[in-house]
């Protein structure tokens, strides 16, 4: 598979993972990131280089700015979310110190 057909795969995928995140569809979203980064080791494995022509070139380009438009979707969807999360998980591991610190009171 060419540089190319990969970059193609790859946007067709993170604009997927949007509208997984934008579904809140986190199974989704995580297996559809798997795939996404398969292709990118590919990319980054060594894919043949080819000489590109201008409008490769070009398309190349669009698709790089297109799954970088999409990656900052599904972080506008997933930020919020983790947040929570950390907060939730941090809120508890507070509760456990101050119970051994102070020792559970009724």
């Amino acid at each position: 598979m060419s540089a190319l057909a990969l970059y193609e795969s790859m946007s067709a995928l993170s604009g997927q993972m949007a509208e997984a995140a934008g579904a809140c569809d986190w199974d989704r979203l995580a297996a559809l990131e798997k795939d996404c980064a398969g292709l990118a080791r590919r990319l980054e494995g060594g894919v043949e280089p080819i000489a590109l022509s201008d409008g490769e070139k070009a398309r190349k380009r669009e698709l790089i700015l297109k799954i970088l438009d999409d990656d900052a979707e599904v972080r506008r969807h997933t930020e919020p979310w983790l947040e929570q999360v950390r907060q939730f998980l941090g809120s508890g591991a507070r509760e456990r110190s101050v119970r051994r610190a102070y020792g559970a009171r009724p």
